[in-house]
């Protein structure tokens, strides 16, 4: 019997939907929202039946019978820490992204509105894989300043997808491989799977490992610390030159690898040495975790927008090939990704967890 899923992935200024019978997708959409919209609303929460009257419209308009779904899977929140899987929408679940445990986000209102939806409709909710996933060794933990310990946040949701991805195309358990994936996307996620967990991560969002088209990746600490007190530049200013004003945007004010390896080609020195740097840094960060795998790497897989570029991967395989061979999955599918995440509890592979 096929299961029927819907998939709700919230953005801050959108909502993307898919609907799937099995892994085949009927249809998805994005469902834009405009600041007038959204600013109408004291708090992300506020947004959910706003939200969920414009899923349920989209449905009606295509004549989709709600009542044929068999399970709806919404984006993991800002929960608290826990390990990676697919995980029912308890009410325990659903308080905690209510309240937004570690802060407020428009992925908190995917669990929340696949448990009412699916509520209403008698079938099981589910988030899979949200970007607290936290399943760090404790050594990995230690910084060298112990009011400051390493942090997991990463690109959970396709690393472990792709990773499951490539265990079954080879026929065999994710938890027997030892895996390095490594997303690139507007930031760079480097990762060490073994056991079927992802036991160290550079942190992809403000601090760690590479540079990235938006990020900065790790910058000296000292000279940081004297940026910071230089009067120069308020707290927002200095975090923006590490999130989103960092990497690619601070040297050639662009986000886009696309437009940097076209200027480069074209001549353009500087894009051709920011792109050699991204290259080298991501590999330092692939051999950084086949340390962590004590050389035993049975794959390196790589995966995210950037992985569309024939020429950065096969940069990176003639400066990290020697630890693995490589895989490459383009792109990042967040909603097969989800919906995989549910079909594995519905088909009895995995037993949803309990958060």
């Amino acid at each position: 019997m096929s299961v029927k899923s819907l998939i709700i992935n919230p953005g801050s200024t959108s909502t993307k939907i898919g609907v799937y019978e099995d892994e085949n997708l009927l249809f998805e959409e994005t469902l834009r929202h405009s600041t007038e919209e959204i600013s109408a609303y004291a708090t992300i929460v506020d947004q959910k039946d706003f939200r969920k009257k414009i899923i349920t419209d989209l449905l009606s308009s295509k004549g989709f019978d709600m009542k044929s779904l068999n399970m709806i899977v919404g984006r993991g929140g800002m929960l608290k820490p826990i390990p990676g899987g697919t995980y029912r929408v308890t009410d325990e679940l659903l308080e905690d992204l209510k309240k937004g445990v570690q802060g407020q986000h428009a992925s908190n209102l995917g669990g929340i509105l696949a448990r009412e939806i699916g509520d209403e409709l008698g079938i099981p909710s589910f988030i899979v894989d949200p970007v607290v996933v936290d399943e760090l060794a404790p050594v990995a933990r230690y910084s060298g300043v112990p009011e400051l310990p390493r942090v997991s946040v990463f690109h959970a949701l396709n690393q472990k997808a792709v990773a499951k991805r490539y265990a079954k195309e080879i026929g065999k358990p994710y938890d027997s491989l030892r895996l390095i994936v490594v997303h690139m996307g507007g930031g760079v996620s480097v990762g060490a799977h073994i056991g079927g967990q992802v036991v160290d991560v550079f942190n992809a969002l403000d601090g760690d490992g590479a540079f990235s088209p938006e990020r900065a990746g790790a910058v000296p600490s000292g000279a940081l610390v004297k940026m910071c007190f230089s009067g120069k530049y308020t707290e927002k200013e200095v975090y923006k030159k590490i999130v989103g004003g960092g990497g690619f945007n601070a040297y050639l004010g662009t986000n886009d690898m696309r437009e940097v390896t076209k200027r480069a080609n074209a001549g353009d020195a500087e894009a051709a040495a920011v792109k050699e740097a991204f290259i080298y840094q991501v590999c330092k960060d692939i051999g950084s975790m086949a340390c962590v795998l004590e050389g035993k790497v049975d794959q390196i897989i790589v995966t995210g927008g950037i992985a569309y570029g024939a020429e950065v991967v096969e940069a990176m395989k003639k400066m990290a090939g020697w630890i693995a061979p490589f895989t490459v999955y383009p792109g990042e599918d967040e909603l097969l990704a989800l919906c995989q995440g549910g079909l594995r509890v519905l088909n009895g592979e995995e037993e949803a967890k309990q958060y």
